[in-house]
């Protein structure tokens, strides 16, 4: 038991690890804001909530951001950015966890990263629009957007754009997914066992 706890341990932390990293390698995409950023640290989440369950997942999405906060740090000085990418992630991870432990299959899989995309991003726009922009005009003391002008970034940028990460990052993980599927099945046997 004290060693399958501590094989978790060290291999969230190790996942986390990975994540930060490829959470460093963000890039833009083309004929979005730039500050809308895409990176695949997502991929490493998924692998924690599928092999150790949701709260793995929630884990190395939150260490990946507070390492993220505490190395890069913030524009505004406050983590909103990481708070941010913290939700959005969640959001993401938490269907594909719950899809593939109802099914236990690659299909589960594919139908959890659909609905991850979709609800991804139609909650990170409702937040986008009530919580996260207003957060940054404060933080970062410039002029508020107004209702419209917020309507037409989130509908035009973050609301495509959310989608579009969702669907590259799905299809990354896919790939993955079909090299290590024997892996990740004999993984989900040792953790029952």
């Amino acid at each position: 038991m004290k060693k399958s706890k501590l094989t978790k341990q060290l291999a969230v932390g190790m996942l986390s690890s990975i994540a930060y990293l490829l959470m460093m390698l963000d890039f833009p995409f083309p004929g979005f804001p730039p500050f809308l950023q895409i990176d695949f640290s997502e991929v490493p989440a998924i692998v924690a909530a599928i092999v150790f369950g949701p709260i793995a997942g929630i884990i190395v999405e939150a260490i990946k951001n507070i390492l993220h906060y505490l190395i890069q740090g913030s524009a505004t000085g406050m983590p909103v950015g990481q708070l941010a990418n913290f939700v959005a992630g969640t959001l993401f991870i938490l269907p594909v966890s719950y899809m593939f432990r109802k099914l236990n299959n690659t299909k589960g899989i594919v139908i959890g990263l659909i609905f991850g995309t979709v609800i991804m991003a139609i909650i990170m726009s409702i937040l986008n629009y009530y919580v996260i922009l207003p957060a940054y005009t404060i933080f970062l003391n410039s002029p508020a957007l107004s209702g419209p002008e917020t309507k037409q970034l989130i509908v035009s940028g973050i609301l495509p754009f959310n989608f579009i990460k969702g669907i590259i990052v799905s299809f990354v993980f896919v790939a993955i997914f079909m090299k290590l599927k024997v892996w990740l099945f004999n993984q989900l046997k040792y953790q029952s066992a």
